[in-house]
């Protein structure tokens, strides 16, 4: 089941993306004598049994007479409000070599905050002195279940779902203090989307091809299953010292082909105009556009 976040009447509503078009939650529920009610993501992530049952009312359909879709102002990221947003650091082998540094013995975290949170086709403007502006591909879990101390082998059994998501950095902000956060977290820079696919529909999220774009061209593309540390080991590790609660999200990484992986001297950044992209096997495509620096100011 793919479901997004989008803008329905003025509010924020959790969307049934089917195939002939957006169907709100609530028209989908109403439609099957349910309550009909708005619904947000949230919401549904921390009630297990609607989940369940909105995977239910999907897989019975809706006739297209029944004409349930509706005009969506703006689609959102599929978690619009996350409870945390935890990051990777580091966890593709040949983005390691790229970045010329060792790979790590346990997972590098670091977190943004949800000022960078955006759905797809959202402008990202950079802050006002950021120039060197770099893209990153990457593959999103999104918690559907609270949990401490999680065991690998029970660890996707706490994922809602997976989506795409960038983890958008300046680098010269990024690296001007030993710490990543300024670099990693201004506004609009964790675009996530275009929609969530709930966990059943994908068998194994460490085997899923992974690409990204910069304009018409590929400039990343790998495997997930070429992580360092697996989406099972990642959930397992991180529940150990904090608890996961329903819709925390995790970015679990990049491969290499990003900017600063090239030598210094053909280093281009993104410039404004620019468009970038994440696609992952049976996740859609998420594709946003570069903005001016200081451009919403």
């Amino acid at each position: 089941m793919k479901i997004a976040s989008a803008i329905v009447g003025g509010q924020e509503e959790a969307v049934w993306v089917a195939s002939q078009g957006y169907v709100p939650v609530s028209r989908l529920r109403e439609y099957f004598g349910k309550d009909k009610a708005p619904v947000t993501m949230n919401q549904i992530l921390a009630n297990p049994l609607l989940l369940h049952e909105l995977q239910d009312l999907t897989n019975q359909g809706v006739p297209v007479e029944a004409n349930l879709t509706t005009s969506v102002a703006e689609i959102l990221a599929p978690i619009a409000s996350p409870g945390k947003i935890i990051c990777v650091g580091l966890n593709y082998r040949s983005h390691v070599q790229e970045s010329q540094m060792e790979i790590p013995t346990s997972p590098v975290l670091f977190n943004k905050y949800n000022n960078t949170v955006c759905g797809p086709g959202t402008l990202i403007d950079p802050p006002d002195d950021a120039r060197q502006m770099d893209y990153e591909a990457e593959l999103v879990l999104v918690i559907g279940k609270t949990g401490s101390h999680i065991s690998e082998e029970r660890a996707l059994d706490y994922v809602a779902g997976y989506c795409n998501g960038n983890d958008v950095s300046a680098r010269d902000l990024q690296f001007r203090s030993s710490q990543w956060l300024l670099g990693k977290s201004c506004d609009h820079f964790a675009p996530m989307g275009p929609y969530l696919v709930t966990a059943d529909e994908i068998s194994d999220p460490d085997n899923l091809e992974i690409t990204g774009w910069r304009n018409e061209e590929i400039v990343q593309h790998a495997n997930t299953r070429d992580m360092i540390f697996s989406c099972r080991t990642l959930i397992s590790y991180i529940s150990g010292y904090m608890t996961l609660n329903p819709g925390d999200v995790i970015f679990t990484g990049t491969p290499e082909g990003v900017i600063l992986g090239k030598p210094p001297e053909s280093r281009k950044w993104l410039e404004p105009g620019e468009k970038i992209a994440v696609e992952i096997q049976g996740l859609g495509r998420l594709v946003n556009e570069m903005g001016t620096p200081g451009g919403t100011k």
